[in-house]
């Protein structure tokens, strides 16, 4: 994958212009799909990443990109399943997340928070 431009908002990846928050699983990029996480945006400030989500799951390694300031929360349920299915878990801003993807992207799947 080739990742370009990352700014507020906005991240680039193979040349399609995505303006939410990704998934890569498996070399495919989808939609990440919030809402089962939104009964826990009062307990957060903001929606939290939770194991409601489809998190992509099928990997070795799962890279967190928390946004362009490290403001989304990840539940720790969601660290506690990591451990449970051997999934080594980064956890880092997507501006990080997206190097390590660059660098390491074979067995690896990816949450990608694209705002604060």
């Amino acid at each position: 994958m080739d990742f370009r431009s990352f700014s507020f908002g906005s991240l680039t990846i193979d040349g399609i212009v995505y303006d939410h928050d990704v998934v890569i699983d498996r070399g495919k990029i989808r939609k990440r799909k919030k809402k089962p996480s939104r009964k826990f945006r009062e307990q957060f400030g903001h929606t939290p990443l939770s194991v409601e989500e489809a998190i992509p799951w099928k990997c070795r390694h799962l890279v967190i990109g928390t946004g362009r300031y490290g403001s989304l929360p990840v539940m720790e349920e969601v660290r506690r399943e990591a451990r449970r299915r051997g999934v080594a878990l980064l956890i880092v801003p997507t501006e990080e997340a997206i190097q390590t993807l660059a660098a390491k992207s074979k067995g690896t799947n990816a949450v990608l928070h694209v705002t604060c």
